[in-house]
């Protein structure tokens, strides 16, 4: 309630606040931002004098309507000390009644006499100033009005809104002494205001009756023109629904616009109709217009149906509709509506019965044509007429966000969506203010204090908005951090007296005014999270907003908030989804001197898919070079993807072949699927293709899995794409896949992509790929420049699916670093062998590990003609590291154990793995390799 208690509550507060102390949380957020607005205007909470206006309407709409009610309100509180009053939309008092008659002569003259101005910016916080700046229903209580006068009242104050145009009419207001507080007073003040309207509506209607009955009264004086009069209902026959819907909403037009015009309407038969629109005068002196529509006359085989005719014209009920509709849809029946009963127009020749055709064959008498049919489509005043188009333009507005507000999963775009929705329809300026977190998808944690200009649209480019990714600060009585705090929309019908607005920043907010007049802000809440502030201006139009005006703004912003939210939380998703997809693929280029490489990563526009690309250095200086794609996207894509490079990974530094590799993912992409037995994941497929380069060949073996193949560039610049074998999606299981080995001279470009590169629905493939083998026609080009070239020219504008792009060009190991020697399976040319080594070592300067690689070199050997078969190759290769390689023809599969005490061999796999950094075997198609290698520190 607000109640003042001895120092305490908002009597405490109100003194802490006039010496200058922040406004205590016991204040309820109307009064505090009353107050500060108060104290913005300059007002003294001891200043005893009002305006008064001794030249009020006392017969304005309002007073009209009010009066039998208050003299209701003054029965029902006969004996009490109740003040009723009623004043207009700019605060002035118009009536006054009180519940003892004593209190007229008791009380100051502003609580008594009519003509006192108690707008908030004369009278600070009281009852109808604060009803009038806030739009609704108020109550203060003691210490919460801001003038010394009023600390002993309290009051309730409602706004009277016209029904027809939604605009305040003024404001019902009950005063009481303090302690006459009653929560009952809520419900009699919305019942009294609610009456007050009726009445409104009821004086539009009678307007709106004698301007028809002026309309009737000039029709019968001039029913003998050239036009067949047809009566109001008649119209309506036959007609199309949206024929008469486009009828309407011309007459609307017509009529708001207040002069003579007409204009011309295609039907959807092919006729058109015109419309014509009149000023029109009543006996009492309203002023309206009328609008009429001209038929041409039927054709030659259509006869003229004329509906029933009726004695008395319709009784229009009190609570009419403020515009008079003539041609409303006919009910199915044949009846004609209230609103469009025949009869109105006299001196016409009539058909009794039902409709009936005029004339005889061919449609008239003695075979001539009817006139034209000419009858009322809408009578009204101008005013009205305006009214009644903006209510159809804001439900076409609605309709057009519907469809126009979140198109897309981005929070930048659905915000920049919501303002050109509303201007210039709405406003003439919107800006949008949401905090950095937000557009990152995150929640703010106090989005009061970290908003940012996000978007600025309007008429012009000219309005001098604080730009886009400024940091935006509001103070604590503007009516953006209002509706934040509140929760609902703020209108500032007036910039020119809206305080807190005004006080925020003097010298910008001057500059402003220059070009805006008028303000709604709107918070963008949804799911309960503050998403932000939209603020929508009017300055073009000099209309000032209103009420409908700050309801549409507010549904405007709930619509966009919810999908602003939908895209907020999409883009914690996407990033989330992104940040695992980029964990999980290659941090770095490995060392290795095989192919100079590039890569890049493009994630899909609309969501993150499973693509992945991957080089691995293999033994004997060969580089493994592998792409893939998972089928679908989201979070579970990125994860399969991460399993996938991780096992291919694994089987490739297992030395197998590109084929084998594949069929080893085939049967873990099988396993994967069947592990889901829920079915919930969807199924689990893949693609790729895997590549290996040997420098010391210049040749490379590939093998794909439903996979695009390759392009291949040549030194010369020929660009040709590979026909591998295309083997199957990975995860079908049960087909074999096939390898291909092609030679690739040094300085040849292998380019490695995913489907996202070349596939799109705009697109066709074969057109992309020759884009592509121009883009690639440029051997000069750096892998890195290639990389760059390929997405700018080759990859779509706005990928749909991810991008994986590797590019790799080979390079060649010198032939003075490779020694080779082959020999037959002699135990006695070991020596020789090792001599030769030692030597080619030494030529190397790599004597450091001579001994070492003298041993392991005569351990392998000597495996080899003990354990092997077939003649013997040895090779040297000096590279990053020393690589010992061992060949035999035998598929013999060496293991590493450990030997017991007693045994007298099998340490020689052992000391191996203790003289060498890393050892392994790898198989060829006849036989094996065992090789061994040795880090040479940057020798």
């Amino acid at each position: 309630m607000g109640r003042a208690t001895e120092g305490t509550g908002p009597a405490r507060s109100r003194e802490l606040f006039l010496e200058g102390e922040p406004v205590e949380a016991c204040v309820r957020a109307l009064i505090s931002n009353s107050w500060q607005r108060c104290r913005a205007l300059g007002l003294s909470p001891d200043q005893s004098g009002l305006p008064f206006r001794a030249d009020f309407d006392r017969d304005a709409r309002i007073v009209r309507a009010a009066v039998p009610v208050l003299d209701r309100l003054q029965s029902w509180f006969a004996g009490s000390k109740m003040n009723i009053c009623v004043a207009d939309a700019n605060g002035t008092v118009l009536l006054r009644r009180f519940g003892d008659a004593s209190l007229a002569r008791s009380l100051p003259a502003f609580q008594r006499m009519p003509g006192f101005v108690f707008a908030e910016q004369y009278a600070g916080t009281n009852g109808i100033g604060l009803a009038l700046a806030e739009r609704q229903l108020i109550q203060v209580y003691g210490a919460e009005h801001f003038a010394e006068r009023g600390q002993g009242n309290a009051c309730r104050a409602l706004p009277v809104r016209d029904p027809v145009s939604g605009r305040i009419e003024g404001v019902l207001c009950l005063g009481y002494p303090r302690g006459a507080e009653d929560p009952a007073l809520a419900t009699v003040i919305r019942r009294a205001a609610r009456a007050i309207e009726r009445r409104l509506l009821g004086q539009s209607s009678e307007r709106e009756r004698a301007l028809l009955r002026a309309y009737l009264g000039t029709r019968a004086e001039t029913a003998a023109g050239p036009h067949h009069n047809v009566e109001v209902g008649e119209l309506a026959l036959g007609m199309h629904p949206r024929d008469r819907a486009i009828l309407m909403e011309k007459a609307a037009e017509l009529i708001s616009g207040a002069q003579r015009a007409a204009v011309h309407v295609p039907l959807s038969d092919g006729r058109r109709v015109t419309l014509v629109s009149r000023p029109m005068t009543s006996a009492t002196g309203v002023e309206g217009f009328v609008a009429e529509a001209i038929l041409p006359g039927p054709a030659p085989h259509e006869p003229l149906l004329v509906a029933r005719s009726a004695e008395e014209p319709p009784r229009l009920p009190v609570e009419a509709p403020a515009l008079v509709v003539a041609v409303p849809a006919v009910p199915s029946s044949g009846a004609a509506p209230l609103a469009a009963a025949p009869g109105l127009v006299p001196g016409r020749a009539e058909a009794r019965g039902t409709g009936a055709p005029v004339g005889g064959p061919g449609g008239a008498a003695g075979g001539h044509l009817p006139p034209p049919a000419r009858g009322l489509v809408l009578v009204g005043e101008p005013h009205v007429g305006r009214y009644a188009l903006a209510a159809r333009r804001r439900l076409e507005l609605l309709t057009d966000a519907s469809t126009r507000i979140g198109t897309t999963l981005d929070v930048r775009r659905t915000a920049q969506e919501l303002a050109e929705t509303a201007v210039p329809r709405l406003a003439d300026y919107v800006t949008i203010d949401l905090p950095e977190a937000v557009l990152r998808g995150e929640e703010a944690a106090d989005p009061l204090a970290d908003l940012h200009r996000t978007v600025v649209h309007g008429i012009r480019d000219d309005c001098p908005f604080h730009p886009v990714g400024k940091r935006v600060d509001y103070g604590p009585t503007t009516p953006q951090l209002r509706c934040l705090t509140g929760g609902q929309a703020v209108l500032e019908p007036d910039l020119r007296i809206a305080a807190g607005w005004l006080a925020h920043d003097p010298e910008h907010t001057e500059e402003l005014l220059t070009h805006v007049h008028s303000l709604i802000a709107v918070p963008l809440v949804a799911r309960g999270v503050v998403l932000g502030v939209a603020a929508f201006y009017r300055g073009r139009d000099p209309a000032a907003f209103g009420d409908d005006d700050r309801s549409l703004a507010q549904e405007l912003a709930t619509r966009a908030a919810l999908s602003i939210d939908n895209a907020r939380r999409y883009t914690r998703e996407r990033t989330m989804v992104l940040a695992l997809q980029r964990s999980l693929l290659p941090q770095g280029p490995p060392e290795q001197d095989a192919v100079e490489v590039a890569h890049r990563y493009l994630p899909a526009e609309s969501d993150v898919g499973g693509d992945w690309y991957d080089v691995i250095p293999l033994s004997g200086s060969r580089v493994g070079l592998l792409v893939g794609d998972v089928v679908g996207h989201g979070m579970l894509s990125a994860a399969t993807m991460g399993r996938l490079r991780t096992a291919a990974r694994s089987f490739a530094e297992l030395d197998f072949p590109p084929d084998e590799v594949l069929a080893h993912l085939d049967n873990l992409v099988g396993r994967l699927d069947r592990e889901d037995a829920s079915g919930e994941a969807g199924i689990v497929g893949a693609t790729c293709l895997y590549a290996i380069y040997d420098p010391t060949a210049q040749q490379c073996t590939m093998a794909r899995a439903g996979h695009p193949p390759p392009a291949l560039v040549s030194p010369d610049g020929t660009v040709t794409f590979p026909d591998l074998p295309a083997g199957p999606p990975l995860g079908l299981g049960g087909l074999p896949f096939e390898a291909a080995q092609i030679d690739l001279p040094e300085g040849s470009g292998l380019v490695l992509y995913t489907d996202g590169l070349i596939e799109d629905r705009s697109r066709d493939v074969d057109l992309v790929l020759d884009q592509l083998r121009g883009t690639l026609a440029h051997p000069e080009r750096t892998p890195e420049e290639i990389c760059e070239a390929v997405l700018d020219t080759v990859a779509p504008a706005h990928p749909h699916d991810d991008i994986a792009l590797l590019v790799a060009r080979t390079r060649a190991l010198d032939p003075d670093r490779i020694a080779a020697w082959d020999l037959p399976a002699d135990p006695s040319l070991v020596s020789e062998v090792r001599a030769s080594a030692l030597r080619r070592l030494a030529d190397w300067g790599l004597e450091e590990v001579s001994f070492a690689a003298e041993l392991v070199l005569s351990e392998l050997v000597t495996n080899a003609i003990r354990h092997g078969s077939g003649p013997i190759r040895v090779r040297l290769l000096r590279d990053r590291a020393l690589i010992c390689e061992v060949s035999d023809t035998s598929n013999t599969a060496p293991h590493l154990r450990r030997a017991a005490t007693t045994d007298e061999g099998g340490r020689g796999l052992f000391l191996v793995a203790q003289l060498a950094q890393s050892w392994g075997t790898r198989y060829l198609p006849q036989g094996k390799v065992i090789w061994a290698e040795w880090g040479l520190d940057g020798a």
